[in-house]
């Protein structure tokens, strides 16, 4: 029995939360602000990946949506170590980075800020494609667990093959920690936006032949779509 114990904790995955900021920007200045992550935020990021003190980041390019149009988030093992990481590199920031970021909130001038755990998939465990297709869903709390068990259970074996398969890179649904009104995210990456659209229309296929999609669909109806670039990540 012990021995049996000990494989079940083995087996269990790491735990993965992810901060993600969503930023609404100007239209018209957007690549300043994607110039402006590169020279700030990023050696930030990459120092953090080394230290140990965050496990992933990304940064994110809007390319067909919603109001959002940037994105950069960051992983770690729990909601406390998202926010040491976060004050860890707000304190390190120098007089430099801060003009930057007093010239990034000018372009990107509201964000909304969003902490969400890993129930299923491997995201935060392996490097994402260049694109990825992300889908926030507002669900019916009383029933969020069930909707976590469908996913689980019934399409995650299908995101599975999809991986295995060579057809998307990463896949991941994850619960809302803190934020706004968005309850669950599904997301996956591809190599490219053309192998994300095909990939996501196998999935759509795969999914609408399951009888348990009006139940999923029952539980978290109502939706928003994004299709992001990403340009910048480590891993």
């Amino acid at each position: 029995l012990l021995f049996g114990m000990t494989a079940n904790a083995q087996d269990k995955p790491a735990e993965v939360y992810v901060y993600s900021t969503y930023h609404s920007c100007d239209f018209s200045k957007q690549d300043r602000a994607d110039a402006l992550f590169e020279q700030t935020q990023k050696p930030g990021y990459e120092a953090a990946v080394k230290a140990g003190t965050i496990s992933s980041y990304g940064w994110l390019a809007h390319q067909t949506g919603g109001k959002w149009r940037r994105a950069d988030y960051f992983t770690a093992g729990s909601v406390q170590a998202l926010l040491d990481a976060q004050k860890t590199m707000t304190d390190q920031e120098d007089a430099k980075a801060k003009k930057a970021f007093e010239e990034f909130g000018a372009i990107c001038s509201s964000h909304d800020d969003y902490i969400w755990r890993r129930v299923a998939g491997n995201i935060g465990t392996v490097t994402r494609g260049g694109a990825a297709f992300s889908t926030y869903y507002v669900c019916d709390q009383t029933r969020e667990s069930e909707a976590d068990a469908l996913v689980t259970q019934v399409f995650g074996p299908v995101y599975d093959k999809m991986v295995a398969d060579g057809k998307i890179k990463s896949w991941g649904w994850n619960e809302h920690i803190v934020g706004g009104s968005y309850r669950r995210l599904a997301t996956m990456s591809a190599t490219d936006m053309k192998s994300l659209m095909e990939a996501r229309a196998d999935l759509v296929q795969a999914l609408e032949d399951n009888v348990l999609g009006d139940t999923f669909t029952a539980i978290c109806g109502d939706h928003a779509d994004y299709m992001w670039e990403i340009t910048s990540q480590n891993p």
